[in-house]
């Protein structure tokens, strides 16, 4: 019978949440520090009874936390930076780079052009690195970045990845991502006929 009307008392926490500078309410603290008082021993009480309680918001932050790194090592961009900074359909048919686009034939090399002059490989490195695990050798041995910085091919970039699932999604997530203020427009290497990037380049006006 003692402990059942401490117990009503604490369904009034609500009122704590108040703050006032009227002296009065001093008052009333005082007296609810007194039931608190009460309220918090029927608190321990029937908490050392329900131990299940204590352990859930500490697993809930495990979760959250397993969720966060689960993502991709923080030397990397976020999926969530890559979105912020992407350019959408609409706005890169503005740009005359993104005129006439097309992916190209996939494979594990990737193409980037209109790179901005400040662009360095750790920028790439940076961006591209998420595609690929750094754990297995094969496919730290495979990733391979070469940037021109000069003549014709200055502001270009060829990427070895992987492989082409990854190629894949970097270039469907990359194309587009403003570096230094310069949309990247990638698309799949065509090493094997690089007269006709050339002949394109003359085809747009």
């Amino acid at each position: 019978d003692v402990f059942e009307q401490p117990q009503h008392v604490g369904h009034k926490k609500i009122e704590f949440h108040i703050t006032t500078d009227i002296p009065s309410v001093l008052q009333i603290n005082s007296e609810r520090e007194e039931k608190n008082d009460l309220s918090a021993t029927t608190e321990e009480i029937n908490n050392a009874g329900f131990g299940k309680i204590f352990p859930a918001p500490t697993s809930n932050d495990k979760m959250e936390t397993e969720e966060e790194s689960d993502e991709i090592p923080s030397e990397f961009i976020s999926r969530r930076e890559l979105e912020k900074n992407r350019l959408s359909r609409e706005e890169m048919e503005k740009f005359s780079v993104f005129k006439n686009y097309e992916p190209g034939d996939p494979n594990c090399r990737i193409y980037v052009k209109n790179l901005a002059k400040q662009v360095q490989e750790k920028d790439l490195k940076f961006i591209f690195g998420r595609y690929v695990d750094f754990e297995s050798e094969m496919e730290r041995n495979m990733f391979d970045i070469r940037l021109m910085k000069e003549g014709r091919m200055k502001g270009q970039a060829f990427i070895g990845l992987p492989n082409e699932k990854a190629a894949a999604k970097a270039l469907k997530e990359v194309n587009g991502y403003v570096l230094f203020e310069k949309p990247m427009v990638v698309q799949f290497a065509r090493s094997a006929r690089p007269k006709q990037d050339s002949n394109e380049g003359k085809r747009k006006k």
